[in-house]
């Protein structure tokens, strides 16, 4: 099959590699009809991890079931399934409390696994032909009879539009209140599409990329340019001086200030002057336990200088960690196959498979338009 392989920093390409195959009675085989690169694709992409050369990349993953396994009792073949990202068993202790993000079996010796990404399993990705998943009955969404149709809306519930969400409980969202969201990255615009759908009053996203701070003023948010001005004085403006009720951080260790220069604790220190005191601070941007080619010292150790002393002199709350998705994928499906919510808005490509590489390079130097790449195999 054809499949998107990583062969060192900034190097992918597109080759022929084995089929998988059925290798637990577990498990199924998924024909992949839709992919998308994911900002977290480009830490690995980047060179930013420690990503094996030759794994196939691509954890937001959507197509039909071809094969089954012996044991599997309710994905039948033809079914259309969206793949959550985390890979869970579904009878382990964090499992069964619905914390599929970090199950304590599918990656021995760590908790959570993942399609295609570094230090979360043996799983090749999705961006590829063909997908085996394994332990299929937890780990397939199955999809309704729009699925060909709304293709390109419901494989965003394989990790953005769920994140997204997660960060708006991460923060505990409520109707009525004023949020902050730093970044307006695909993530960064589903939590404040998610603040939309959960009714809140007031939406703030701060970026400094005109194509994003654009799509996010088309859903209702106020689009702050932080290269503007100060974003922490915009955001007090904007809440008569108080901050916003709630706050999201949607970018991560990589966040950099207007000229460029990498600050890992920029928008997470921006966020606690932003939030109003007592408020609450939902954490979704990437940040690793340690980054050896980080500019920053502290960075290297995957720390950083937080502003503890006005995080606990404001009373605030956060919450943090990667999104658990089988907590809210069949909720959002129900939206989107009710017509009440359609995350494809974020879409700006729609591309073959064999110009993911192409799409990979545009995607990571952020250049003007190129919001979020789905991909679509073919054999």
């Amino acid at each position: 099959m054809k499949a998107l392989v990583y062969n060192g920093p900034r190097e992918v390409s597109v080759e022929e590699v084995p089929d998988p195959k059925i290798e637990q009675p577990t498990d199924v085989l998924v024909e992949i009809t839709t992919t998308n690169i994911c900002g977290s694709d480009l830490h690995m992409y980047e060179g930013r991890t420690d990503m094996e050369r030759g794994r196939v990349l691509g954890h937001e993953n959507l197509g039909h079931v071809f094969e089954v396994g012996a044991a599997v009792k309710q994905v039948k073949a033809g079914d259309w399934v969206c793949l959550p990202f985390n890979v869970a068993c579904g009878f382990c202790k964090n499992c069964e409390r619905g914390l599929t993000g970090f199950c304590l079996t599918a990656n021995p010796g760590s908790a959570g696994a993942a399609y295609g990404f570094a230090d979360m399993g043996p799983y090749s990705g999705g961006q590829a032909e063909f997908l085996r998943v394994p332990f299929a009955d937890f780990n397939c969404l199955k999809l309704p009879e729009d699925a060909p149709e709304k293709q390109n809306d419901y494989v965003m519930l394989s990790d953005i539009f769920p994140t997204g969400y997660h960060a708006t409980e991460l923060a505990e969202v409520k109707p009525g209140e004023s949020v902050v969201i730093y970044g307006a990255g695909p993530v960064g615009l589903m939590a404040a599409y998610s603040c939309v759908l959960k009714g809140a009053s007031k939406i703030i996203v701060v970026d400094r990329h005109p194509d994003r701070l654009k799509l996010a003023a088309g859903i209702g948010a106020i689009a702050i340019d932080d290269s503007k001005d100060s974003p922490v004085e915009q955001v007090l403006h904007l809440t008569n001086g108080e901050g916003a009720d709630k706050g999201c951080e949607c970018v991560g260790y990589q966040a950099h200030d207007p000229a460029g220069s990498e600050q890992p604790n920029l928008t997470l220190n921006n966020l606690v002057q932003s939030v109003r005191p007592t408020g609450v601070l939902g954490v979704v941007g990437v940040f690793v336990p340690e980054d050896p080619h980080s500019p920053d010292k502290l960075g290297k150790k995957g720390m950083i200088a937080f502003d503890m002393g006005r995080f606990w002199f404001k009373g605030q709350k956060m919450a943090t960690g990667q999104a658990n998705v089988k907590a809210y994928n069949r909720q959002l499906r129900d939206l989107i196959h009710a017509d009440k919510a359609k995350p494809s808005f974020l879409i700006s490509h729609e591309l073959d498979l064999n110009e993911a590489p192409t799409a990979y390079k545009h995607f990571d130097t952020r250049d003007d338009g190129w919001t979020k790449v789905v991909l679509k195999p073919s054999r």
